[in-house]
């Protein structure tokens, strides 16, 4: 069986397909979504989102912020942010690395950039 699996973001609605599995990247830590899944209302952290489609294949994106919803049967994700997996290059990455932990540690910002392009630079090598 399936659920509808739909990822939009600001610029693009990304998908809008049917799937039977998904592994959301919360803020706290990856949960998996079945079909017939209890409601769920969960933040987005930074990381891979995987949909398993129901025709057998499978998508991969870099999402960072936003909320995922399940309810119904149907999966939506709003995303402030996303990438397929395919599109990350490894030296974009490192280089995003490198900018995010010369920071100072005292800029509030250097942890989130720093998680952001830890998170990138491990799905781009994959």
């Amino acid at each position: 069986m399936s659920f509808t699996c739909v990822i939009v973001t600001p610029e693009q609605q990304l998908l809008d397909e049917k799937a039977t599995q998904a592994i959301v990247p919360a803020h706290d830590g990856e949960i998996g979504i079945l079909t017939d899944r209890a409601p769920l209302l969960v933040k987005i952290g930074a990381g891979r989102l995987r949909v398993d489609l129901a025709g057998g294949k499978t998508v991969a994106y870099y999402v960072d912020g936003g909320v995922a919803q399940m309810k119904d049967n149907k999966l939506t994700v709003l995303t402030d942010h996303a990438v397929a997996v395919a599109d990350l290059k490894a030296e974009d990455a490192r280089a995003e690395l490198a900018a995010a932990t010369a920071k100072p540690l005292t800029d509030p910002t250097r942890a989130t950039a720093v998680e952001r392009a830890r998170a990138k630079q491990r799905l781009a090598t994959k």
